[in-house]
C-alpha cells in the first residue's frame, strides 16, 4: 500500500510538473486538425474495397464513444467534403493529407516524451514515420475494437453457425465481445506508449498505464456522454459551435486520462531503471575544438 501510495504521489508530481493539462489541450487540438483528413483518408480507400457501406460501418462504430452531437458534426462536414470528391482524394494531395493526418500522432509522440522526461534525439522523418505507423496500425485496432462494442448478441449465433462453434459460444458471445473489444483497444494504446516515446522498453512493460488509460478512457467517455446527454448546456452557451466544443471537451479529457496511463509507465520504468532511462537513439556527440587562443599558444 505505501508503494502504491507513492506511486501516486509521483504521477501526481510529473502532471503538474510536466503541465500534462496544457499538453492534453494541445493533442485535442492536433487531433482535431487531424481527424478530417484521417476519415477522408478512410473514406478513400474503403471506397475501393468490396465491402458495402464500410465507412458508414466505421462511423457507426466511432458513435460509440463519441459524444452523440459530435457525430453529427463530423458526419455533416465529411458529407461536405468528401461527396463532391469520392476516391479523387488517394490520386490528388494524398502527401499533403497523410502529412496533415498523422500531425496528432506526431503531436502524441512529444507529449510522451515529454511525460517520460527525455528529449527527442530521433530525426523528424523517422518520428514522422513512427506517426505514420502509428496512424495505420493503431486506427485499425481501434475500428476492430470500437466495431465489437456494436454487434449485438446475435452475431456471436451468427459466428458460431458459420465457424461450426457451439451453441454454448452463442451464449457466452456477449462478455466475450466486451473482452476481446477492450483487449484491442488496450492493444493500441499499448503499441503507442512502446513506439512513440524515445524510450527503450519492453513491449510488456507499457501493460499497465496502457491498461490503466484505456480503463479511465472508457469511463471518461461514459462519464461525458451522460453528462452531455442530461446535463449538458453547450447550446445554450455556444449555440451552433456546441457539437465542436463538445468534441473538443471529449478530445481533451481523452487524452488527459491515457497521459495519465503515460505517467504511470513512466515512473515503472524509472524504479526499474534506477531513475535512468534508456534513448532509443543516444544524442550526437558533440566534438569540442580547441580556442583560437589555445592554437595561438601552440603555435
Amino acid at each position: 500500500m505505501r508503494v502504491l501510495r507513492a506511486l501516486l504521489v509521483k504521477v501526481y508530481s510529473d502532471v503538474m510538473t510536466n503541465h500534462t493539462m496544457a499538453l492534453a489541450a494541445g493533442l485535442s487540438y492536433y487531433f482535431v486538425m487531424s481527424l478530417f483528413p484521417i476519415l477522408i483518408l478512410a473514406a478513400s480507400i474503403v471506397a475501393f474495397l468490396p465491402i458495402p457501406h464500410l465507412f458508414n460501418q466505421i462511423i457507426r462504430a466511432m458513435s460509440a464513444v463519441v459524444p452523440a452531437d459530435s457525430m453529427g458534426l463530423v458526419r455533416s462536414v465529411l458529407h461536405d467534403v468528401v461527396s463532391p470528391h469520392k476516391g479523387s482524394f488517394l490520386t490528388f494531395g494524398i502527401l499533403g493529407t497523410l502529412w496533415t493526418a498523422s500531425s496528432g500522432f506526431a503531436g502524441l509522440i512529444e507529449a510522451l516524451n515529454v511525460a517520460h522526461g527525455v528529449p527527442e534525439t530521433r530525426p523528424i522523418w523517422k518520428t514522422r514515420l513512427v506517426a505514420l505507423q502509428l496512424m495505420a496500425i493503431t486506427g485499425f485496432l481501434l475500428l476492430v475494437g470500437t466495431s465489437l462494442m456494436l454487434v449485438g448478441p446475435q452475431f456471436g449465433g451468427w459466428l458460431a453457425g458459420k465457424a461450426g462453434l457451439s451453441h454454448e459460444f452463442a451464449i457466452a458471445w456477449p462478455p466475450i465481445r466486451w473482452a476481446v473489444s477492450v483487449s484491442f483497444i488496450v492493444l493500441a494504446v499499448e503499441l503507442i506508449f512502446y513506439w512513440a516515446p524515445n524510450v527503450k522498453q519492453k513491449f510488456l512493460a507499457t501493460l499497465p498505464g496502457a491498461v490503466i488509460g484505456v480503463g479511465f478512457w472508457l469511463g471518461a467517455s461514459f462519464l461525458l456522454g451522460f453528462y452531455f446527454r442530461r446535463f449538458g448546456s453547450f447550446n445554450h452557451t455556444y449555440g451552433t459551435l456546441a457539437a465542436a466544443i463538445a468534441l473538443m471537451v471529449w478530445l481533451y479529457w481523452s487524452w488527459f486520462v491515457i497521459l495519465i496511463g503515460a505517467e504511470i509507465n513512466a515512473e515503472l520504468l524509472k524504479a526499474k531503471g534506477d531513475g535512468k532511462l534508456e534513448l532509443k537513439q543516444p544524442p550526437p556527440k558533440v566534438v569540442k575544438s580547441a580556442p583560437a587562443w589555445d592554437e595561438g599558444i601552440a603555435a
